[in-house]
């Protein structure tokens, strides 16, 4: 019989992911499931029923990361999942977790649909970000939910010219611009001021922060798409943040391309919930006084 391995991934600063991430843990070892921990948050969390592998290579061999947090955990978690073409399955600890399959009260549910396999797989759509100068590379990384480039002082703006498949679109002095995915529309760039795009569209969005300009609208774009950001060599630095998480420094002149790329990343299912529902769910919206439209047949109602 093959040996089931499951990575878990947690926030070791907060006690009650700790706690959950060992209750987790136990209930799968009993199952018969070798339970995974990266070794840079072993001494916080590691459970005496999981087992420390080093952190770049934790989920290589597992069939599944479960992550107990917020979306920047989920995060976390996804990039040890992605570079093993392993399914994420994040239970939301945090405030909105919209990258989260669960909330912390189904974790019973969580643990039973792991042992019995009881799971679908969604690939979402990630970013490729290079970053060059003088046409040398500086910087290669990825984002799931957004590329940010952001000046680097408080005090003065950015200068940038954004560029849509080889072509200019416009200059603006701004905070930034955020380059974002359909799963990343509800995080950054919605509060940017975004649209929100449902995960199954296949397109790139395009977010100035706080322009100074007459055309600086939210755009969508191809999926195909190259978008290209340069920072004017007449203007400060910017720094280019991807996911919030891995970070590097624009000097003047730096061009930043973003395009599809071919790694997605997995996400694990077990609803299956429509987005709209998700969105009201997260964000609260009200929809009382809802009836839906009455279909043919219904009570005797025409459409």
């Amino acid at each position: 019989m093959t040996l089931r391995r499951v990575l878990l991934v947690t926030h070791g600063g907060r006690a009650e992911a700790v706690s959950l991430a060992r209750t987790v843990a136990q209930e799968l070892t009993d199952a018969g499931i070798e339970v995974r921990v990266a070794s840079d948050e072993a001494t916080a969390v590691a459970p005496s029923a999981a087992v420390v592998i080093e952190s770049d290579s934790a989920a290589e061999g597992c069939e599944l990361v479960v992550v107990l947090g917020g979306d920047g955990t989920i995060l976390r978690g996804a990039e040890l999942a992605r570079a093993y073409d392993v399914p994420l399955l994040g239970v939301n600890l945090g405030h909105v977790g919209f990258l989260a399959e669960a909330e912390v009260d189904e974790v019973s549910t969580v643990v039973r649909a792991v042992v019995d396999r009881q799971w679908v797989v969604e690939e979402r759509t990630t970013l490729e970000v290079v970053v060059t100068i003088a046409n040398a590379e500086i910087g290669r990384t990825w984002a799931l939910n957004e590329a940010s480039v952001e000046k680097a002082s408080r005090e003065r703006m950015l200068d940038v010219v954004v560029e849509v498949d080889g072509r200019p679109l416009s200059r603006w002095g701004c905070d930034g611009v955020v380059a974002a995915t359909p799963t990343g529309s509800t995080a950054y760039a919605f509060s940017a001021g975004g649209p929100v795009v449902w995960p199954e569209v296949e397109a790139l969005l395009v977010v100035p922060i706080s322009a100074h300009a007459l055309f600086a609208r939210p755009l969508v774009v191809s999926p195909s798409s190259t978008i290209a950001i340069e920072v004017l060599p007449t203007t400060a630095g910017g720094v280019l943040w991807c996911d919030g998480r891995r970070l590097i420094e624009l000097p003047a002149g730096a061009r930043v391309e973003i395009s599809r790329h071919g790694v997605p990343v997995r996400l694990a299912r077990l609803h299956a919930a429509p987005f709209t529902d998700r969105l009201v769910a997260k964000f609260g919206l009200p929809v009382e006084g809802w009836r839906g439209i009455r279909r043919r047949g219904e009570n005797g109602a025409a459409p």
